[in-house]
């Protein structure tokens, strides 16, 4: 006779230890450092401390020095790229994408002039391709990702001013 029974408070939900380690080879194979799963009323999330927020400044840090010379040359001192205002920021971890499909042009590229809503690049999350739009007309000032690039959350991707 087989007995089902509610579990007792406190035990919680089992975990399936195979799923949770699928997850965890998933965050090496993408670099990302955060993956969550919803499975009706169940949800695994499997995160690492920050291995990617290590490397994205020095991907900031190419540009940079091409442009300080700049810099020091004018008045204006440089704005850190996290306090940009209008540094445009991952609204969710992802796969970033330029362009509309492989060998499309890009929806903006830097120096382009942009309206309020224009798509600046797509990000891939879970089968689904979300715009990520310009929060106010301007001119595309630097790309902080590369094409096919996994992103975080909250992670800088445009700055629009």
């Amino acid at each position: 006779m087989t007995e089902s029974r509610k579990p007792a408070r406190g035990e919680g939900m089992r975990v399936e230890l195979e799923l949770v380690r699928e997850l965890a080879r998933l965050l090496d194979e993408t670099h990302l450092t955060e993956i969550e799963v919803h499975d009706g009323d169940r949800a695994i999330r499997v995160a690492r401390s920050g291995t990617l927020t290590v490397s994205a400044p020095p991907a900031l840090a190419t540009p940079a020095p091409a442009a300080e010379p700049q810099v020091a040359t004018a008045a204006a001192p440089e704005v850190p790229v996290a306090d940009h205002p209008g540094l445009v920021r991952s609204p969710m971890v992802g796969t970033a994408y330029l362009a509309p499909e492989p060998g499309a042009a890009p929806f903006a590229s830097v120096g382009k002039s942009v309206a309020k809503g224009d798509t600046l690049l797509i990000i891939e999350a879970m089968k689904v391709m979300n715009p990520i739009a310009a929060p106010k007309a301007g001119t595309v000032k630097a790309i902080l990702v590369e094409n096919e690039q996994p992103v975080e959350y909250d992670q800088p991707l445009v700055i629009v001013e």
